[in-house]
């Protein structure tokens, strides 16, 4: 994996900082050439990886990219699921009507896997269909990884059903030839967990940063998993959602030698370069 990786939080108006830069950051990017406009000026500073959600606007975002031969080489880690996106369907549709719309071929009539999954209530196979569908829109776009939301992944730990982050991890590799990325706010928790189900040298993204922001279990601990090198790790909210200085964060951040690559989102050439910049230097 690169070094850096850009984010998409701030095309989304996800801030968890500020309500306010939220509602302007939707504002400013309402129409894709905005977006479009600050991954030209990521790969102009030469970030050359996006990880995004499945949000419905990348599927356009990813038609420029694969219609466009400028955008050859740029790599794209999905990120699954979009959970907006389904709790607004179910709101809309109904589950019944959710179903139809992001699970491929006609559900009730269909006697392949996904058909039979439902009437046994295989969860596992209903699942390899959400992935197939959610993967859809990245056709013909190198995705290497591919990643388990933080919300699922730690809803899963919680409860105890290792059995489908297993299971993603296997159909990812086995149907989509890419590596499975599990997303965290528990990086102990999860490795150990992977580590029991035989997944050894997992690609985890995980909250690191100096102020222990979304983190859960101490930073001491953080620090003591990733000495360790057992995973192949990715940094976010390095910055703890603007409450250190970029300085003093990727100073931190970059120090850890355990960390693979750090992923953070901006939305000016300023801050982008800054940061791009930084943290080329503090890892020299």
């Amino acid at each position: 994996m690169e070094r850096v990786i850009f984010g998409d939080n701030q095309f989304f108006g996800v801030n968890h900082g500020s309500d306010e830069k939220s509602r302007a950051q939707a504002i400013r990017f309402k129409d894709n050439k905005a977006i479009i406009d600050v991954l030209d000026i990521a790969i102009e500073e030469g970030i050359n990886t996006f990880m995004c959600t499945t949000h419905d606007r990348i599927a356009d975002i990813c038609k420029v990219i694969r219609d466009n031969p400028k955008y050859k080489g740029f790599k794209i880690y999905p990120c699954m699921p979009y959970a907006h996106k389904y709790a607004n369907a179910v709101t809309e549709l109904g589950i019944m009507g959710t179903i139809k719309q992001y699970v491929p071929g006609n559900i009730f009539s269909t006697v392949a896997k996904g058909g039979m999954a439902f009437v046994k209530k295989d969860f596992i196979s209903m699942m390899d269909l959400l992935i197939d569908a959610e993967l859809k829109m990245f056709k013909g776009i190198d995705t290497p990884v591919i990643f388990i939301q933080n919300v699922i992944t730690d809803m899963l730990l919680g409860l105890g059903m290792t059995d489908f982050l297993v299971g993603f991890y296997e159909h990812v590799r086995d149907k989509h030839k890419a590596e499975a990325g599990f997303i965290t706010m528990n990086l102990p928790l999860l490795l150990d967990t992977l580590e029991g189900a035989g997944i050894k040298n997992p690609i985890i993204c995980a909250s690191i940063n100096k102020a222990g922001f979304r983190m859960s279990g101490s930073v001491a601990e953080y620090e003591k998993v990733i000495a360790q090198k057992r995973c192949r790790l990715i940094a976010m909210q390095v910055f703890a959602a603007g409450t250190l200085a970029p300085k003093e964060a990727l100073e931190y951040v970059c120090k850890l030698d355990g960390v693979e690559s750090i992923l953070f989102g901006a939305s000016s050439r300023g801050n982008i370069r800054q940061s791009k910049q930084m943290i080329d230097s503090l890892s020299k």
